[in-house]
């Protein structure tokens, strides 16, 4: 059995290692208010921080030499996300400050877009730019025609900016490019959503089902550690991957399932369940709606069946799902977090949820909690005005059960078409990369040329920001104080992220931004403190602490509301659904005109010669953020892609020979990227780590390393429930001569 130290390491420090600890902490009350320098800047000792490297945003310790540099992040012991570890790329977040190839000062564009051509500016200047281009686009077409794309802290004062303009139009990418379906497909199942960090209570599991996420590449760092944990107690883990990833090397089981078949496995699974008995009978008789229909619906829906789908051997599939039985409630088949698949994501993961209820495991030890976030008072400003008009004015009968804004539909409903009422004139873009967030490249950078102004915010030059307009350079989380983190857990929490040091260079804060940009709107009212952590104090003090104690603790947890983790034995419980039950049969979505229980539909088949395209994460980087990070570099600077021996034999391929990848529509790699022969991918599929790629010559550690996969995607299988964009229905072939090109070795 696998041991936890074993499966991964995550540093861990003691405070005493490093320098003084809280008492040796001094703040400096500076005089500047120009969102350079803060009035908190811990001199000596330790920082309270939370991570920005990941959307985990595990609570940590800033440490700085003597010399006032900062020298090394560790994790915050009262931290219910990390328990006082950060993952490699928590402990990397130094590399983010430290990067001399980050953005530095303000820049106006000289050329045409596409062009990297850009002049330095003051703030001053790129402010009056910018709002001189907002009023004129809201006087000519309306402010809900301006759009706001984020990801990330500085998106809340942004979105602030937005709504006080009159706009509703923010989409954070996260949505329909990655987590959307599970969202919609648990609140039609439960009446609640996943959430994030997702609610899983994986330490007192008993059988761990993954079916397409990668624990453990994917550092989602509680979630790794609550495994490693299982792992020791004894708890089974299946694992369901075309690839034989880090976790199927812990697992009981691996289903090496044939890509795109997993709903005829997961609707077989419930055939097993509910043929031989082996669901929750009191849980369902008590809780659930429908289940005389789901019976029904997957009489058929035999392993005999899926087997000639999934090529799984039917004992295979029965062999596992007694397995969940046997450890039920105890056992969590898991929602995934990146699941935008192949165009049907919402009733896959609509059967994720219906698996889980026949086994009794939501709101069950083992299974699924109920989390709890503790609410801070926001301050006072007037009311944002009402929208005329909102995306779904443009696309009325599309993606009834989406129920934020789409960052794809916002795209699509940029470029010119003289049937929408309000074509987007302006964007602004908040700590993502839209060029290799959003599939499908040639429609992005149509939207973009198409728009009268494009801001861009971030801390790093990335693709986006080489068609920006105006690009405001953010000083990186480790430089500013931002909102008090309240996500959900077990336990209502809250951390603090302080300034550990100044801003390097002439880089700002996202609050301080957003705040001058509503001085020259005249909407300097949403905005009523005038620094962050003045607010910060003030909202601290309303719930009987403040930020001088925050400074010294980084993270305080409350007492629950009441003691209702679990569902309590024989408990009555009603879910926010329209039946106030478990829909297994799904009433709302019957109502939006989709099917109330999932179907099966094949998928395409690569044509000859062509191998399915699969993609995912390395525990060392997060998407395309972290690929020229100096510190997170050195652990991994460039992709590779998988291909299995027979796929190499017929290929001449070899290890660690140079190849271009083409796609289905004659699309051809940007560079060349790395074979890595292994048995460790199915024949039928080739795999590559996301992120790599880049082709702007400013990130000059990780430009032309590797290959980029969303340069491949161009064929995008968009999820008619709630507009998720499916990204695996791409297939792709090699291109062997390299005969005259350079490679970025």
């Amino acid at each position: 059995m696998a041991t936890r130290r074993q499966f991964i390491r995550i540093s861990a420090m003691g405070a005493g290692a490093v320098m003084a600890g809280a008492a040796g902490l001094r703040l400096l009350a500076s005089e500047i208010t120009d969102g350079r320098k803060a009035s908190y800047v811990a001199l000596t000792g330790r920082t309270p921080t939370y991570c920005e490297v990941c959307f985990w945003k595990c609570a940590g310790w800033v440490y700085k030499d003597e010399k006032g540099s900062i020298k090394k992040i560790i994790g915050n012991s009262e931290d219910q996300n990390c328990n006082g570890r950060f993952c490699p790329r928590g402990t990397g977040g130094v590399g983010m400050y430290h990067d001399e190839d980050r953005l530095k000062t303000p820049l106006i564009r000289t050329e045409e877009r596409g062009k990297q051509s850009f002049r330095e500016a003051s703030w001053e200047e790129a402010f009056d730019y910018i709002a001189e281009k907002i009023k004129v686009i809201s006087a000519e077409h309306g402010p809900e025609c301006i759009a706001l794309f984020t990801h990330g802290s500085g998106g809340k004062y942004f979105s602030t900016l937005l709504k006080a303009m009159g706009s509703p139009h923010i989409a954070a990418p996260s949505y329909a490019q990655c987590r959307g379906p599970r969202e919609v497909a648990f609140q039609a199942t439960f009446g609640e959503t996943i959430e994030s960090p997702e609610r899983t209570d994986i330490r007192d599991t008993r059988c761990l089902v993954l079916i397409g996420s990668h624990l453990g590449e994917n550092m989602h760092n509680g979630q790794v550690q609550e495994m490693s944990d299982a792992i020791d107690k004894g708890a089974s883990i299946i694992t369901v991957d075309p690839r034989f990833s880090t976790v199927a090397g812990k697992s009981k089981f691996w289903l090496p399932i044939k890509p795109a078949t997993d709903l005829a496995l997961l609707l077989a699974w419930i055939n097993v369940i509910i043929n031989e008995e082996l669901y929750d009978k009191a849980y369902v008789e008590k809780y659930t709606y429908g289940f005389e229909y789901l019976k029904a619906h997957v009489k058929n829906m035999t392993p005999e069946w899926a087997y000639g789908i999934t090529t799984i051997d039917p004992t295979m599939i029965r062999e596992t799902a007694r397995e969940m039985a046997n450890a039920a409630p105890a056992v969590i088949v898991h929602p995934g977090r990146h699941v935008t698949w192949y165009g049907d994501d919402t009733q896959r993961l609509r059967a994720v949820a219906i698996l889980n209820a026949l086994l009794g495991s939501w709101g069950r030890r083992g299974g699924f909690y109920r989390p709890e976030s503790f609410e801070l008072p926001e301050p006072v400003h007037p009311p944002y005005p009402t929208p005329k008009r909102s995306w779904r004015t443009e696309f009325p009968d599309l993606y009834k059960m989406a129920d934020t804004v789409l960052a794809n539909g916002l795209c699509d409903a940029t470029i010119p078409d003289p049937s929408r009422h309000c074509q987007f004139q302006g964007w602004i873009v908040n700590g993502t990369n839209l060029i290799e967030t959003l599939p499908n490249q040639e429609n992005t950078l149509k939207a973009i040329q198409a728009l009268q102004l494009l801001v861009v915010i971030d801390t790093m030059p990335m693709e986006i920001t080489g068609w920006a307009d105006v690009v405001l350079p953010e000083c990186t989380y480790l430089e500013r104080f931002d909102d008090i983190r309240v996500g959900p857990h077990r336990r209502p929490q809250i951390a603090l992220r302080a300034p550990a040091a100044e801003p390097m260079y002439d880089t700002r804060p996202a609050f301080w931004m957003a705040r001058e940009l509503a001085k020259r709107l005249d909407l300097i009212d949403y905005f009523p403190f005038e620094k962050l952590e003045d607010q910060l104090d003030w909202q601290l003090k309303q719930v009987g602490s403040s930020l001088e104690e925050m400074m010294r603790i980084g993270v305080k947890t409350f007492d629950r509301s009441y003691d209702d983790l679990y569902f309590a034995p024989d408990e009555d419980v009603e879910f926010y659904t329209p039946t106030g039950k478990i829909e297994l049969y799904s009433t709302s979505l019957e109502e939006a005109g989709y099917d109330p229980l999932p179907k099966y539909t094949a998928h395409e088949e690569p044509p000859p010669g062509f191998y399915r395209l699969n993609y995912g994460r390395a525990p060392m980087h997060t998407f395309s953020r972290t690929s020229n990070n100096p510190n997170l570099t050195d652990l991994m600077d460039e992709n590779s892609v998988w291909v299995n021996p027979r796929v190499a034999k017929e290929w001449g391929l070899s290890t660690g020979q140079y190849i271009h990848l083409v796609n289905q529509d004659g699309k051809r790699s940007e560079f060349p990227i790395k074979v890595r022969v292994t048995e460790r991918i199915r024949w039928d599929s080739v795999y590559m780590v996301h992120g790599f790629g880049h082709d702007d010559k400013r990130l000059r550690r990780c430009y032309g390393k590797g290959a980029s996969d969303t340069n491949l995607i161009t064929k995008v299988h968009v999820d008619p429930v709630m507009g998720g964009t499916g990204m695996r229905g791409n297939f792709v072939t090699f291109v062997t001569d390299l005969s005259g090109e350079e490679v970025m070795s």
